[in-house]
């Protein structure tokens, strides 16, 4: 592969540590890596009821010493490095297998860490043998490229999707499963898909619509489909072409979001909102369903544009009400959506409002000088 320019929202063919060899330096606003784990699996597992569990057992997987995994992580992690801009952000995830090594690694490089994030797993798998705890977690690092620089943090945004309450470095959402998780002839595509919901939040806390986000390990591509989604480039490495072809397919059956700069400051009466900045902040998400009324007798779904479609249907949230209703209608009183934290049904209008309330803590803070 000859020196390129940058091949944004593509799946590129490769050794990560080669590829980003190639890329300019300074040119990535945020990365999110999911390595292998180095799990060091020396037989295979098998459940009481004696079906083997499908655990990760791939070559990709497999060291033949930490001093081995070392120089690995090592390798990619500088490479990583040398592309992100000074402003720069890495996310890195994984396990007690190997995610102290890679912590240790990411300050010999100079990183500064920002946090480390734990994914509470909701669903996890048991311990089959009953020999140690249930491993219902994994760890997120965050770090900087360069202590003490700006970076990016939508704190006021995390707070608006979390019931208006600090959002906390434990994160309880499910694992990849159902329709979510792409398999081929009844099998796992990936042994270790990570759900849409784990990157979705990564990529709004830290990032802005129309940045570029790079995943060197990108398996299946879900960094790249709520990337797209959420109106960022992004860019894919992967090594194993089958997993590439599944990415490419995955990716081109997702709309994309219209890419835009980050939202303007309020005037001094409430901010106009639209239900596509709902979307592009992450406070609705695309597909998700929202309820007529508070019976949930109709169901339609939010579209990239921050439409409605409801059956052969499109149209605003008042075109569609009106419509249904017969009746001149506020759609933002008139559909709700599911609140996961509340559990229960909210109007839309309240997500409204969090957005309003977003807009002008950033403009207080920005006036203020804070960060």
């Amino acid at each position: 592969m000859n020196s390129v320019a940058m091949p944004l929202d593509q799946v590129i063919l490769g050794d990560c540590v080669e590829v980003l060899a190639q890329l300019p330096e300074r040119s990535v606003d945020l990365i999110f890596a999911d390595p292998p784990y180095n799990l060091q699996l020396r037989q295979e597992l098998w459940r009481p009821n004696l079906t083997r569990v499908d655990a990760v057992n791939e070559d990709w997987d497999r060291f033949a010493s930490f001093a081995e995994y070392d120089a690995f992580t090592r390798a990619w992690l500088g490479a990583c490095r040398r592309v992100l801009k000074d402003t720069g952000a890495i996310w890195v995830i994984g396990t007690y297998h190997n995610i102290y090594r890679v912590g240790a690694i990411l300050q010999d490089l100079g990183f500064w860490i920002l946090n480390d994030v734990v994914w509470v797993k909701k669903n996890p798998m048991p311990n089959f043998r009953g020999v140690r705890f249930t491993n219902a977690h994994e760890t997120l690092i965050w770090a900087q490229k360069i202590r003490g620089n700006r970076y990016t943090f939508h704190h006021q945004l995390m707070k608006a999707m979390n019931g208006n309450l600090q959002m906390r470095s434990d994160w309880r959402l499910p694992i990849c499963s159902g329709k979510e998780r792409i398999r081929i002839n009844g099998k796992k595509a990936h042994t270790t898909q990570k759900p849409e919901a784990l990157l979705e939040r990564v990529i709004l806390a830290s990032s802005n619509p129309g940045d570029l986000i790079l995943d060197p390990f990108f398996g299946t591509g879900t960094t790249g489909a709520v990337a797209k989604r959420l109106g960022r480039h992004w860019i894919g490495i992967e090594r194993d072409p089958r997993y590439v072809e599944i990415a490419i397919r995955r990716l081109e059956s997702i709309p994309s979001a219209l890419m835009q700069e980050a939202p303007v400051n309020p005037a001094s009466k409430p901010a106009r909102v639209s239900m596509a900045e709902l979307v592009r902040s992450g406070l609705l998400r695309v597909g998700q369903e929202l309820y007529l009324d508070h019976d949930r007798q109709m169901v339609a779904q939010v579209q990239p544009d921050g439409s409605l479609q409801f059956h052969n249907m499109n149209g605003s949230i008042h075109q569609i009400s009106r419509q249904l209703k017969r009746a001149p209608v506020n759609g933002w009183v008139q559909w709700y959506y599911y609140d996961e934290i509340q559990r229960e049904l909210q109007p839309i209008d309240r997500l409204r409002q969090q957005y309003r309330q977003m807009l002008q803590s950033e403009t207080q803070a920005e006036a203020g000088g804070l960060e």
